[in-house]
This record gives C-alpha cells, sequence and structure tokens, in this order.
C-alpha cells in the first residue's frame, strides 16, 4: 500500500503521532511505504501538544511542493489519511478548492476512486460543516469525527487515543491490535440499585 498521512491545523496532533508511530513500527511488515505532510498549522499544533519535531523514517513533502508523487492519480497511490482534519480542510476538500498539497492529494484520492479518511476534530457542527461533510461522504471519503469509545475502560489518554487510530487502520485495512474489540458482552455488570 502507498500512503498520504497529511497532518492539518485541528487540535489533535496525538492522534497523528499515534498513526505515524504505528505504521513506523509496524508498516514495512504490512507492505505500507508513507508519505508524510503537515500544513503550516499542523506542524504549530504539533509543536504545541507534542513538543518534539516529528522524526519519522518517512518522506515529509512541503505543503506547496506539488511535485510529490502523490499529487497525480498516476502515482498510483492506495489511500490518504488527514489526521486531524480540521473544518476548514475538510471543506476545501469537499468542494476540490486544491490550493496546498494536502487538498490536492486528497482530490487525487476522490478523482481515482482511492481511499480519503479525513479524521474530523471540530465540535460543534455547524451547517456549513454538516454541508461539506455530505458533500465529501457523497463523493467517497470516509468522514471519521475523532470520538474515543470507553467500553473497553480506558485507563489512559493513549489508550483513548488508541480507540480512534484503530478505527482508522480498520478503514485501511490494517490489522491492529490497539484497542479491545467490542464483542457483544459489556465489560462491567451494571450495579445494583438498592430499594429504599
Amino acid at each position: 500500500m502507498k500512503l498520504v498521512v497529511a497532518v492539518s491545523g485541528a487540535s489533535g496532533a496525538p492522534y497523528a503521532r499515534r498513526l505515524l508511530d504505528f505504521l513506523a513500527a509496524n508498516g514495512e511488515s504490512h507492505g505500507v511505504s508513507v508519505d508524510l505532510v503537515f500544513t503550516q498549522t499542523g506542524k504549530q499544533v504539533w509543536k504545541q501538544e507534542i513538543g518534539d519535531e516529528p522524526r519519522y523514517p518517512f518522506r515529509i513533502w512541503k505543503n506547496q511542493d506539488f511535485t510529490a508523487p502523490f499529487a497525480s492519480g498516476s502515482a498510483m497511490y492506495d489511500a490518504m489519511v488527514v489526521i486531524p482534519c480540521s473544518a476548514g480542510a475538510l471543506a476545501r476538500i469537499a468542494y476540490g478548492i486544491s490550493v496546498d498539497l494536502v487538498g490536492r492529494a486528497a482530490d487525487v484520492m476522490l478523482k481515482e476512486r482511492k481511499k480519503l479518511v479525513l479524521v474530523l476534530r471540530e465540535t460543534p457542527i455547524s451547517l456549513v460543516h454538516a454541508r461539506a461533510m455530505t458533500q465529501v461522504i457523497e463523493a467517497g471519503a470516509f468522514v471519521m469525527p475523532a470520538s474515543p469509545s470507553f467500553y473497553s475502560a480506558p485507563k489512559t489518554i493513549d489508550a483513548l487515543v488508541d480507540t480512534v487510530v484503530a478505527r482508522v487502520l480498520d478503514r485501511l485495512g490494517l490489522p491492529n491490535a490497539l484497542m479491545k474489540r467490542w464483542d457483544g458482552v459489556s465489560p462491567r455488570a451494571p450495579e445494583p440499585v438498592e430499594e429504599p
């Protein structure tokens, strides 16, 4: 799999870091090659929320560098994840406004009918956002709000992050054991209610 990972300027850099950590550790064994691109605000938010400069063994592209291979459908990339995805980035993607490499790469994924996963980090959702989500879903993308799950009784922030990243990896078809899967049985029995 040839995969593009884009980090936009919404809060949620820990989601991106966890996905990139997983791909750095497991991508090669799963046959995944990764290209990475940050928006300018994506870099700023990463610095604020993570601190360290991102250091990964992937090719990192500048967001205005349209010479990146995944800016063209002829390069035959298989999938793209924008994590986190700001509402502004989602709207630009939904309406084909390819003013930067992230937008162009997403446009390529849609026109080539490849997987595009947008991990939206925005709340509340306005009507503008809802219409952009509808537009991009109709065009073939997956919109995945960064909504952690709690049925696995996560004990740490990292465990909460994993519940979102595991679902992203699921959309890409990459096996992972980042979270306890729902098996139809509640992990804890409800407490009995005492009668007064």
